[in-house]
């Protein structure tokens, strides 16, 4: 029966460990989603010729640029270990200090064939993730072959920690049997689809036990940054009143093309890669500070702690290598006083655990 409409509660979205996975064991469905969208554009260069006024042919010499987006609720670190982020499992980690192989954003600074990404729908009026396996009767859209282009997370008072994903893949392929899935992912050296079907796992309604982390329960310190700033945002010296914190990973790529070729052999990390924080607060205390003492300043560290509702460390960033790049104080009539600070570092190597940001989750559920 044709559907009238598509709803979030027939829809789930899932993730493959690489482009070339076909097991339904090698794809987790992402938690919380709140949004998923995506779209394609075609370069054409039209060809005319003395003699004619319209264009007699229109050819593709550029790949088709494909992207996709998709938000979700931040929890425990499950949907970024899906997603082939380095996540410290265990209950915050050692009291946020990262001891494990690499940064956050380690797993995606290598060459590698990119991840599928799915958007399987169910009949109208059905709840997708408690239906059982995905049946004929869905569609799905995979998109192949997808490099992580930026990844943030926007922590404030009176909203729910939200995580943005923004990624660009090669290919886009729409099925309308859902147990029978033709995978999207393209051989990039060939520049031809990849052959075989894909078998994705029954939707569920999740393994994290947190359903949404609460912005009361979020804790930022900037660790030495005494007599670096305006604004003291450290325990130990009186709280600043942080409304609001956003880190971001934009991770810039070039597609590299070679002749013979339709699709790029390979979308490389444009380095170096700089991570940022923002920082909002209203201003309760002024410290001494000289500017010039700013420029020769070392490099801090900044943390942002997480808890759930028993209080326990869920998520916990932690910015190392960092330092401020600017600072701006506002005040006028009917307002606070406010304070805006701006942090950046730079991702290091895979193994570097001095520079660049790290994160620690409580989710122990095996990802991919």
């Amino acid at each position: 029966m044709a559907r009238n409409r598509v709803i979030y509660q027939s829809e789930a979205l899932f993730v493959s460990k690489d482009a070339s996975s076909k097991l339904a064991g090698d794809h987790k469905q992402l938690e919380r989603v709140q949004s998923a969208n995506f779209n394609y554009t075609i370069n054409r260069q039209d060809i005319n010729q003395f003699g004619e006024l319209a264009r007699i042919d229109s050819l593709i010499l550029d790949p088709p640029t494909v992207s996709t987006d998709f938000s979700y609720y931040l929890t425990d670190g499950f949907n970024e270990r899906c997603l082939g982020f380095y996540v410290q499992t265990g209950s915050g980690g050692a009291g946020g200090v990262h001891s494990g192989p690499g940064g956050f954003a380690s797993g995606h600074l290598t060459a590698g064939s990119g991840k599928n990404i799915f958007i399987a729908t169910a009949d109208e009026g059905r709840d997708i993730n408690t239906d059982g396996a995905l049946t004929a009767d869905d569609t799905v859209i995979g998109i192949g072959n997808c490099y992580l282009s930026n990844y943030s997370v926007d922590m404030a008072v009176g909203s729910i920690p939200t995580v943005s994903v923004s990624m660009e893949g090669a290919n886009v392929r729409s099925d309308i049997n859902g147990d029978a899935i033709d995978t999207p992912a393209v051989n990039q050296t060939a520049g031809t689809s990849l052959e075989g079907t894909v078998a994705l796992p029954a939707p569920s309604t999740g393994v994290s036990s947190i359903t949404a982390l609460r912005p009361g329960d979020i804790t930022l310190s900037l660790v030495n940054f005494d007599g670096d700033t305006v604004a003291e945002i450290n325990d130990s010296a009186g709280d600043a009143h942080v409304q609001s914190v956003s880190i971001s990973v934009p991770l810039s790529r070039s597609p590299i093309s070679r002749l013979g070729s339709r699709f790029p052999f390979a979308r490389e990390v444009d380095f170096p890669v700089s991570v940022s924080m923002s920082v909002s607060a209203i201003m309760n205390e002024t410290v001494a500070y000289n500017l010039v003492d700013k420029l020769d300043a070392t490099a801090k560290s900044a943390t942002v702690t997480l808890k759930d509702k028993d209080a326990k460390d869920t998520v916990i960033w932690t910015l190392s290598g960092a330092k401020i790049d600017s600072e701006s104080i506002s005040s006028s009539i009917g307002s606070n006083k406010t304070v805006d600070i701006t942090l950046s570092t730079q991702i290091g190597g895979p193994n570097d655990l001095t520079n660049g940001l790290y994160m620690s989750g409580s989710n122990g559920t095996a990802a991919l």
